[in-house]
């Protein structure tokens, strides 16, 4: 199990109640992966099944989502499989915005 700090920036908190900052625990036995995370945000937090292909795009974060993990691009941490720790903070920002 792990607790973390998920803020979804950009306009994406549109899709979460419009609350940008969710303190967020993930009740799976460690390690716990970004990639479940995800999940958990999928099954759990986007009440409007309509709204997943604003956030999930071929299994992943959609495109134009800018995902940081402690402020670091989570390309540089291993996207999915990184392991997540007690505390850490997940940014979403998307990146997409109209005009």
């Amino acid at each position: 199990m792990v607790n973390v700090k998920v803020e979804f920036l950009g306009g994406l908190d549109a899709i979460f109640e419009k609350q940008r900052v969710h303190k967020v625990t993930v009740d799976k036995e460690d390690p716990v992966t970004v990639g479940d995370l995800i999940e958990h945000i999928v099954s759990t937090m986007i009440k409007n099944p309509n709204d997943v292909t604003i956030f999930i795009e071929d299994d992943s974060i959609r495109p134009g989502i800018l995902t940081l993990i402690n402020d670091t691009d989570w390309e540089l941490e291993g996207e999915k499989d990184c392991v997540l720790e007690d505390g850490d903070i997940v940014s979403f920002t998307s990146t997409l915005h109209g005009g």
